[in-house]
C-alpha cells in the first residue's frame, strides 16, 4: 500500500469519527450552529420521543380553540369572574404545557439552561395551581355556594403554588440544583429528595381523600364516579412516581426511566383529563346560575302572572 492510500485511509477514518454521535458534545460546538441544536435534541430523548410528547398537547390546544367561540359567548352572557378565571388558567397551561412539551431540546442546549428552568418552573405551577383549586371545587358540599367556594380555593392554590415556586427557585438558581433537566447523573440526592418530597406530599393527598372515601365521613366527598376515577389516577400517577424517586435516589438506574414515564403521561395527557373531569361541572353549575337569571328577569316582568278573572 503507498503512502498516499494509507494518507487517504487515515483522513477517511478522522472524518467518520469526528461524525459520530458519541464524539459530537454540544459543549465543544458552537451554540448558534445548526449542528448543536440536532445533536442537543438526540442526546436529549430523541425526535420521535419529542413528537410524541408534542402532537398530544398540540392537539388539545386544537381542541379548546375550536370551543373557544362558544365558551366565550356562555361566560361573556354569565358574566362570572370565577369561572373566566378558570377558563383562562386552563388556556395559560395549556400553551405553557405545549411550549414546554415542544422545546424540549433547550435542556440539553448551551445557553438555554435559564431559559428551560423558567418555563418549566412556570408551567409545573399553572399546572398544579388547577390541580388544586379544580379538586377543592368538587369537593365542595353545598353547591348553592359552589362560585365562593372556588374563588376560596383558587386563592388557597395561589399560596400553595407560590410557596412552591419560591422553593423551587432557590434550589434551582440559589443552589443549582438540576431538578427540570435530565442529566447524566441520575443520583443527585439533593434532586431527588426534592422530588420525592413533593409527591410524597401529592400522593399522600389523594391517598388521604380515597381514605376518607371508605369511611364514614364518605357523604362529604361529591357523589360523583368520575371524581373518584379522576382521584384514583392521581393517585397511582403520584404513587410511580414517588417510587421512581426513591429509586433514583438510591441509584438505581431503572428510577429515572420510570420517572420520566410518569412525566411524560403528566405532560401529554393530564390537561385533556382534568378538563374532561372538572369543566363539565363548571359549565353546567354556569347554566344552571344563567337559567335562574333569566328565570327572574321573566317573573319580574310578569311573563307568569295569571289574571285568573
Amino acid at each position: 500500500m503507498t503512502t498516499t492510500q494509507q494518507l487517504q485511509q487515515e483522513v477517511a477514518f478522522e472524518i467518520n469519527r469526528s461524525l459520530s454521535p458519541a464524539s459530537i458534545s454540544p459543549s465543544k460546538i458552537d451554540g448558534g450552529g445548526v449542528l448543536s441544536l440536532s445533536s442537543s435534541s438526540s442526546e436529549c430523548h430523541g425526535f420521535w420521543r419529542d413528537a410524541a410528547l408534542a402532537v398530544p398537547a398540540a392537539l388539545f390546544v386544537l381542541y379548546l380553540a375550536f370551543h373557544a367561540k362558544k365558551k366565550l359567548r356562555k361566560l361573556s352572557n354569565g358574566r362570572n369572574y370565577v369561572t373566566i378565571g378558570y377558563y383562562a388558567l386552563l388556556w395559560v397551561a395549556a400553551l405553557l404545557n405545549l411550549a414546554w412539551c415542544s422545546l424540549q431540546a433547550w435542556q440539553c442546549s448551551s445557553g438555554k439552561e435559564v431559559a428551560w428552568n423558567l418555563l418549566s418552573l412556570f408551567t409545573t405551577a399553572v399546572m398544579l395551581s388547577l390541580e388544586i383549586s379544580l379538586m377543592a371545587f368538587l369537593i365542595q358540599e353545598n353547591h348553592s355556594t359552589g362560585f365562593d367556594s372556588l374563588a376560596r380555593a383558587f386563592t388557597l392554590s395561589g399560596i400553595i403554588v407560590g410557596v412552591d415556586m419560591l422553593l423551587k427557585a432557590i434550589f434551582v438558581f440559589g443552589f443549582s440544583v438540576p431538578l427540570f433537566i435530565d442529566g447524566e447523573e441520575t443520583t443527585h440526592r439533593m434532586k431527588w429528595g426534592l422530588w420525592t418530597i413533593n409527591k410524597l406530599l401529592l400522593a399522600a393527598v389523594y391517598g388521604f381523600i380515597l381514605f376518607v372515601h371508605s369511611s364514614k365521613w364518605q357523604d362529604k366527598l361529591p357523589p360523583r364516579p368520575m371524581f373518584y376515577n379522576y382521584v384514583v389516577a392521581m393517585f397511582v400517577t403520584n404513587a410511580v412516581a414517588l417510587f421512581a424517586c426513591t429509586l433514583s435516589g438510591i441509584g438505581f438506574t431503572f428510577g429515572p426511566w420510570l420517572y420520566n414515564l410518569t412525566l411524560f403521561c403528566y405532560h401529554s395527557l393530564y390537561l385533556p383529563f382534568l378538563y374532561i373531569t372538572f369543566s363539565a361541572d363548571i359549565f353546567q353549575e354556569e347554566d344552571l346560575l344563567l337559567d335562574d337569571a333569566y328565570y327572574s328577569e321573566m317573573k319580574d316582568a310578569g311573563f307568569f302572572d295569571v289574571d285568573w278573572d
